[in-house]
């Protein structure tokens, strides 16, 4: 048995926009960025799901993030449902859904993981 839940969603921005689209989601928002890393943003104060800027080299996207105590679990249940791997990054996959939009298995990211909105998964 296994647990996972939504937990990030992010905007994936071109590296030249970065700067002028954490000034844009967090106003249009009404969060507070604070910056993680060179990389990612993250906008504070909302409720729900997580919601961060990331920088990216390729095209701006969305994608979102499932969190899980168990990665390869949840990457084997999401295939039986028709998601494929594209690539694993350090300890997370990268994937692609049957409507052609990628997300992320990951790790759990926030200290509140299980809450009631973990979904417990298997046997």
């Amino acid at each position: 048995m296994h647990r996972s839940r939504l937990t990030q969603i992010l905007i994936d921005c071109n590296e030249g926009a970065y700067e002028k689209s954490i000034a844009f989601w967090s106003a249009a928002l009404g969060l507070e960025p604070v910056k993680d890393d060179d990389r990612y943003t993250v906008l504070e104060g909302g409720a729900g799901p997580r919601v961060l800027v990331q920088s990216v080299p390729g095209e701006a996207e969305y994608h979102v993030d499932i969190e899980t105590d168990d990665v390869e679990a949840e990457v084997a249940r999401l295939e039986k449902l028709g998601a494929v791997r594209k690539y694993k990054i350090h300890t997370w996959w990268v994937m692609r859904a049957p409507s052609g939009h990628d997300f992320c298995v990951i790790r759990p990211q926030t200290p509140d993981f299980p809450d009631a909105a973990a979904k417990t998964w298997g046997e």
